[in-house]
């Protein structure tokens, strides 16, 4: 029996709020939350920050983040005066990678772009999760196929630690109902069409009809767009 199995019977038929707390002491100074400032990751900040809760909150700063995603982590800095951990790719590596394809590499093949995500967001994620038991996610179930076979928590054998999801039955309009009725800040591309919203050159708007994530790398074939950030665990 794996840590997820183990902590599913204690927090299962909490409210989110009270799974957090019920995770954050068991495991102190060992649960973790990553941000991408999403609607669903603005939703969890809100909860974390609003209850003083002891969770660690970071985000990967790729440096090809839309200026809009700036503004809304330094709203929520202004919102709820607390620390969210910046992790940087590694210098060396973007520096080899741009210097030998440029900066645009990732439009050229699949593989260039993958090895993109695995310098700016795979390897500092590793640096983030290292040390920690708990991963807290914005997932919901039905943000596309792949993800529809995750559970709520689950152990993550890529990262070596349990994953928590959990807003993993919401939907989006309940999402956006909580959002609107505290006032919590969020990304205004959100508005523009944007449901996903990642690196700037990586990312469009979906047009009316589209899988949620149709504006992630959309040059590509709809089954290889996924960066490796979540995958599904047997």
């Amino acid at each position: 029996m794996n840590l997820a199995e183990k902590i599913y019977p204690e927090i299962q038929g909490l409210e989110i709020e009270k799974a957090l707390t019920v995770l954050a002491y068991r495991f102190p100074d060992k649960v973790v939350f990553s941000t991408s400032f999403g609607l669903e990751d603005q939703v969890l900040t809100h909860m974390i920050f609003s209850n003083h809760l002891p969770v660690k909150v970071f985000t990967l700063e790729t440096g090809r983040l839309f200026p809009e995603t700036y503004y809304v982590w330094n709203r929520s800095i202004e919102m709820y005066g607390q620390q969210i951990q910046a992790f940087y790719p590694d210098t060396v590596s973007v520096e080899k990678m741009v210097s030998q394809k440029g900066p645009n590499s990732f439009y050229e093949s699949v593989e260039n772009r993958k090895e993109c995500c695995a310098i700016r967001k795979i390897e500092p994620l590793k640096r983030a999760l290292a040390g920690n038991e708990i991963w807290i996610t914005g997932i919901r179930s039905e943000q596309s196929a792949n993800r529809e076979n995750m559970q709520s928590i689950e152990w993550d054998s890529q990262n070596q630690i349990t994953k928590f999801h959990p807003l993993f039955d919401w939907t989006l309009e309940q999402v956006k109902a909580y959002i609107k009725e505290n006032n919590i800040p969020y990304n205004p591309l959100h508005d523009k069409g944007f449901p996903s919203i990642g690196c700037a050159p990586c990312t469009r708007a979906v047009k009316e009809g589209e899988d949620f994530r149709a504006g992630r790398w959309w040059w590509e074939d709809q089954d290889k767009k996924e960066c490796g950030l979540h995958t599904t665990n047997s």
